[in-house]
């Protein structure tokens, strides 16, 4: 908070307070009386807690910040001159490095998100659990499928029109369902490195709270089965099959928690194939979404850790 407000002149400076029940809203009025305060009557995750504080807020342009998000000097600036220059760019990414080892890139997004064809998302700056160290490699501006929702800006009036956010998602992954919603109806998404923020990182679940397995694995398997192109049954089979693979790979890491979380997720999501099928139908599906190559393969069979060896 003190990063933000000191360095968001441009903006107006919101909490939206998650049902939270310990003293977050009496602290903020304390220490931040410039601050305005949502209060959500119930913690239904990122997703749905966004959706009903973002019906209060009159903009232009939201910016969702994590809690454990620290920005820094001009951070703004680049991002909304480009909302103002480019009309068709409608959600952007700062760079988002390790608050805790600064000259690192960030897990959640690092430079920018991708998608490979089985629906595995990976960053420019992270795959899977590699991070390159910030050389000013990914010193640019670019276009990219999708935005972390640690840091995301988006036009409010494609906010809207997209629904925002999907609530069955709970969290995890509900950006880049939204992205590629987003990117089937033709809106751009890009990162600007002009702009950076610090990320703490897993202050909701840690990486190895099987919690947040379930969650990924589980909402991975809605994005694809909404949002790809063509015939999904093959590449949704594949995809389960992959999973499978990685329940092998906690096997031999004794992470047995873990391989209950993805047999979870997948009755989870078998559990909700009827609704997801049906809400398919209502959506508009376009190529060209992903990168060709299996990311799991270069990674694990071509040793490929680095989005630029990619």
């Amino acid at each position: 908070m003190p990063s933000v407000t000191e360095y968001s002149e441009e903006a107006t400076v919101y909490v939206a307070d998650n049902a939270s029940t310990d003293n977050s809203v009496a602290y903020v009025k304390s220490a931040f009386p410039s601050v305005k305060i949502i209060q959500n009557a119930e913690n239904g995750g990122y997703a749905q807690g966004y959706n009903e504080a973002l019906k209060h807020i009159e903009a232009d342009i939201f910016c969702l910040v994590n809690s454990d998000i620290e920005v820094t000097e001009n951070w703004l600036s680049p991002i909304l001159s480009t909302f103002k220059k480019e009309k068709n760019t409608s959600i952007i990414q700062p760079k988002i490095l390790d608050f805790k080892k600064k000259d690192h890139f960030e897990y959640a997004g690092g430079a920018g998100g991708f998608i490979d064809k089985y629906g595995y998302p990976f960053c420019r700056g992270r795959i899977f659990d590699t991070i390159e160290e910030d050389k000013g490699q990914y010193n640019d501006t670019k276009d990219i499928f999708w935005a972390s929702g640690a840091c995301f800006f988006i036009r409010k009036e494609v906010f809207n029109l997209l629904n925002g956010f999907d609530e069955s998602f709970f969290a995890h992954m509900e950006e880049i369902d939204l992205c590629w919603r987003a990117h089937n109806l033709g809106h751009k998404t890009k990162y600007i490195s002009e702009s950076t923020v610090f990320h703490v990182g897993g202050a909701t679940l840690q990486a190895t709270n099987p919690r947040k397995t379930y969650l990924n694995f589980r909402n991975s398997l809605f994005t694809l089965t909404k949002n790809a192109p063509s015939s999904i049954y093959l590449l949704v089979f594949t995809r389960l099959v992959l999973d499978g693979l990685a329940g092998v790979k906690f096997l031999m890491e004794f992470k047995f928690a873990h391989i209950k979380a993805i047999i979870k997720a997948h009755f989870g999501f078998y559990a909700n194939l009827p609704r997801l099928l049906k809400q398919r139908k209502t959506l508009k599906q376009s190529k060209n979404y992903y990168m060709e190559k299996s990311i799991v393969w270069s990674y694990y069979v071509n040793k490929k850790k680095q989005f630029n060896r990619l």
